[in-house]
């Protein structure tokens, strides 16, 4: 299994872009920075700001910078975002201040102006509360409880000892400075609070670098709360802020927050824009990167040593960054780093060359990073499971499945199911052709409508060829997806045996025809799905086996001709012979495909040539 988590490690050359950004904080030299790292779910944000970091800390000379990470995410629902940022940030400076008597002094009293906001904070919220007829939170709602306890009329020790020890604790939560000195206002408390935090810097000569992950996880409130806190310290000397979230989820987050007012497009971007100075997004991945990303993600579980994994990793990203000029992070380049690993690694690193330009083009993947190590963690359970049970599963064959069942259509997944469940021995054979003219090149010719895509085109040139393969086994193992239920197994066994017996068949016979009429209508609803897979399947349509059944049965039950009657029509007319023609002339059912057939110039001349005498002998 490959772990879902943020990564200090650059599998994809995302170093030269952190060593800009960690570059641009060092020359800003303590003037006020703040930078927003952006890009959808997945793509790398948490990473990245990792990367910065660790870049930064290797410019850290004599320890000027203070590093705070900061995840909102971990406090929604639990904590006022706003106030655990003051808290967090205050802390820090504290703890870096404990050296120095006289900067220590003025990060403690930095740290009690925050205590009061967020004591000040509760307050607010209990009124609210309260005024909402709802029991007030916090340690002021405690102190409120241990009230009422004494005011119901029944005074009791324990209420006393209650309400005693409730003011105790709000005064020990917001320290000497719950009280100021004098009165002020709260803009009077934000300018002191703001000139406290630039003071303690001065004294402590550092630059503090907050790094904000997450804020796109979390609800409107949580993150409008957050860069609010953000804006508190923003542009006051010796700062950098480093944001990372999906701009689009903080422009929704700004339009919930500002529900109400009319807001155009411009206004709600600018909100996000005025905090961030310098913009930043995680680079989309080409086929190079997701190419060599998937090879080192394999080669991480080859059980290599960590130093030579640290060097092939580093010349991977050293090629990537020359891709430009022609140079491939390909399989040819990864054998000649690694030409020593057994036959199975090989056969990874050759299935990922052959994944990696689908998985970067098709839309449901996208070359995102978090989405390729979900697809092949879900390749490894499938794998485990099938060794569990014993059932021989190729690892390449089942990748392909599973790439088609998270990038096609939800039917086109079901159609190639239900040919596998259905078809001869597990065989999706309606493929066959498809694969044979994608790999050649050639145009596909009468996909179905579910499957004429582009995604689709590219994944039958995929190998393996699944056409003629059994596939049983892969869908067995996916079976998470969409259970294993054929029409056989809803078939009554009396239904079974004569469907049996019907695909037999050469020659027309009434043998089954009595036996067909006394079963149900269910049955012959799921005798005739059976048999289109298998019509599905035929090549060449003269008089095969599948026709002889199709006949016998609607002898017996005509209400399933108009199935396959529209089956005909629809029928590649080049596929036919004219000894088809005779045994559907005098079958009403049939009238449809016949014209079609005459007015297709795909109809082979024969077949013409015998629907017109058809024709005339009926006139």
């Amino acid at each position: 299994m490959w772990s879902d988590n943020d990564t200090k490690v650059d599998y994809l050359n995302f170093q030269c872009v952190a060593e800009t950004a960690a570059e641009l904080i060092v020359q800003a030299n303590g003037t006020p920075l703040s930078m927003g790292v952006s890009g959808g779910w997945g793509v790398g944000k948490s990473s990245m700001l990792n990367l910065i970091s660790d870049a930064l800390e290797a410019r850290n000379e004599g320890k000027k910078y203070l590093f705070v990470n900061f995840n909102a995410w971990l406090y929604q629902g639990y904590d006022d975002a706003r106030a655990a940022l003051l808290e967090e940030i205050a802390t820090k400076l504290v703890e870096k201040a404990a050296d120095d008597a006289t900067a220590l002094t003025k990060a403690k009293k930095l740290l009690g102006r925050v205590n009061w906001f967020r004591v000040a904070g509760l307050t607010a919220g209990s009124a609210l509360a309260m005024a909402a007829g709802l029991p007030p939170v916090g340690l002021v709602g405690a102190a409120w409880t241990a009230i009422q306890g004494v005011t119901d009329g029944d005074v009791t020790k324990k209420d006393v000892a209650a309400l005693e020890k409730s003011g105790k604790d709000v005064v020990k939560a917001g320290g000497e400075t719950i009280r100021p000195a004098k009165e002020e206002t709260p803009p009077q408390q934000i300018h002191a609070l703001r000139e406290q935090f630039e003071e303690t810097l001065k004294a402590m000569n550092t630059t503090l670098v907050v790094f904000i992950d997450d804020l796109d996880r979390c609800l409107p409130a949580t993150a409008i709360s957050t860069l609010e806190a953000v804006r508190l310290f923003l542009f006051l000397p010796q700062t950098a802020f480093v944001i990372a979230a999906d701009d689009k989820m903080i422009r929704q987050a700004v339009r919930v927050h500002f529900k109400g007012l009319a807001l155009d497009d411009d206004l709600v971007t600018n909100y996000f824009d005025k905090l961030v100075q310098v913009p930043l997004r995680v680079p989309p991945l080409g086929t190079q990167e997701v190419r060599a990303y998937l090879m080192l993600l394999y080669l991480n579980k080859a059980g290599l040593d960590d130093e030579r994994i640290e060097d092939i990793r580093s010349k991977v990203c050293e090629r990537l960054s020359l891709s430009w000029s022609g140079k491939r992070a390909d399989l040819a380049f990864m054998t000649e780093l690694v030409p020593d690993v057994g036959a199975e690694v090989r056969a990874n690193l050759e299935l990922a060359d052959r994944l990696a330009p689908l998985m970067t083009t098709a839309q449901q993947i996208n070359g995102n990073p978090r989405l390729i190590k979900r697809f092949l963690n879900t390749l490894w359970i499938r794998l485990a499971v099938a060794k569990s049970q014993g059932v021989a599963v190729d690892e390449s064959t089942l990748a392909k499945v599973l790439l088609f069942e998270r990038c096609a259509t939800e039917s086109a997944y079901q159609r190639l199911v239900t040919a596998v469940n259905d078809g001869d021995e597990g065989r999706p054979t309606f493929l066959a052709e498809w694969e044979r003219q994608a790999r050649s090149g050639e145009e596909i010719s009468r996909l179905e409508r579910d499957w004429d895509t582009p995604f689709v085109k590219d994944w039958l040139a995929l190998e393996p060829a699944l056409g003629e393969l059994d596939l049983r086994a892969v869908i067995y193992v996916s079976r998470e997806t969409l259970p294993i239920v054929t029409s056989a197994d809803q078939m009554s066994t009396a239904a079974l045996e004569l469907l049996e017996g019907l695909l037999k068949l050469e020659s027309g016979s009434s043998t089954f025809t009595e036996k067909l009429r006394a079963l149900a209508g269910r049955d012959h609803s799921l005798m005739v799905e059976r048999l289109m897979v298998r019509a599905r399947q035929e090549q060449s349509w003269g008089k095969p086996n599948v026709l002889w059944a199709f006949l016998a049965l609607i002898e017996a039950a005509p209400e399933m001709a108009s199935t396959f009657g529209k089956f005909l029509a629809q029928l590649d007319p080049s596929r036919l012979t004219a000894a088809i023609i005779p045994l559907l002339g005098d079958k009403e059912w049939a009238r449809e495909a016949l014209g079609v057939w005459a007015k297709s110039p795909d109809a082979p001349g024969p077949v013409k040539r015998a629907i017109k005498a058809l024709t005339e002998k009926d006139a």
